[in-house]
């Protein structure tokens, strides 16, 4: 039998894994929080030069400016959209591929090209397809059909829909079949022996085996719509369609003014608001991750 570690050692290790942990602790604290504390400060703040302190002043301001408010209902409609899309479309996809299909090769190609692709290139690929004398109202004309506009009308919210679907699905779907393959064969053959159906199995043998899986592709797909921004700017410029203006749109153009105070605000605000989400994600995921030890 082995013999148990001796506390000294443990120290010992500990230790060595601290020192290696400084330079990327140094890091975080140099590039990330000071600047953050920085940040808030300002926020707090009249001006950037021999300010004074407001307190939430800045912060009532904001929430009653109609470029931030319009910027944050987009922003969280489109997550509340796309998120879900994202995970759900990623993951079928991800098990289809598992299938071994014929042209498997070129499916894996097909999805996984966006990741390599120029926003440039993406830019002016769905300005062929969605300009007003694009692909799409060519085909609507030679139907009969009404043309539509889509840079500026509503459909300009389904354009930037479709755009990061396109654009992020690949990467999700490589992380999917990393779960899968992560699925102990045995378990997949004992149910099937048991007679177990394709639904049946996916629920109670893979789906538990994709949880970190699963939250990692949430947490980014998340990120990704927060940070869509330099696709839809190529497209319709610093101020599109009210229904393409992004949080990211409103942190441009008030950094083009030199509005600090709202510029930091703003970006207080959404880093909270980003945190306390992806905290709440981590939770879940423990708390479903507890309920199928516990199962």
């Amino acid at each position: 039998m082995k013999q148990a570690k001796k506390p000294t050692t443990i120290l010992r290790q500990r230790r060595k894994t601290a020192l290696f942990l400084i330079p990327s602790l140094v890091g975080v604290l140099v590039f990330y929080l000071l600047p953050l504390l920085v940040v808030f400060y300002y926020s707090l703040q009249s001006r950037p030069v021999n300010g004074e302190f407001v307190g939430l002043q800045n912060y009532a301001a904001l929430l009653n400016n109609y470029a931030f408010r319009l910027a944050a209902k987009n922003t969280a409609l489109l997550c509340l959209i796309t998120v879900p899309l994202a995970v759900v479309l990623s993951l079928a996809l991800a098990l289809v591929l598992e299938r071994r299909l014929p042209m498997e090769g070129f499916l894996r190609s097909a999805l996984l090209s966006p990741l390599v692709v120029p926003a440039a290139s993406v830019v002016l690929v769905w300005q062929i397809i969605f300009h007003n004398n694009g692909l799409i109202n060519a085909l609507l004309q030679a139907l009969g059909l009404n043309t539509a506009d889509f840079f500026a009308t509503g459909w300009s919210r389904v354009m930037v829909l479709i755009l990061y679907l396109w654009k992020n699905l690949g990467y999700n779907i490589l992380l999917f079949t990393s779960g899968l393959a992560s699925v102990p064969r045995e378990l997949t053959d004992m149910a099937e022996l048991d007679g177990a159906t394709p639904w049946q199995k996916f629920c109670a043998v893979k789906l538990p085996y994709l949880g970190p899986s699963t939250l990692f592709v949430t947490i980014l797909s998340f990120i990704s719509a927060l940070k869509i921004f330099r696709e839809v700017w190529l497209l319709a410029g610093s101020y599109p369609h009210s229904t393409m203006y992004m949080l990211q749109h409103f942190m441009y153009n008030t950094f083009q003014t030199m509005d600090y105070q709202k510029l930091c605000t703003a970006a207080v605000l959404l880093t909270a608001v980003t945190v306390g989400i992806v905290y709440v994600f981590f939770r879940w995921e423990k708390r479903v991750e507890g309920q199928v030890v516990g199962a």
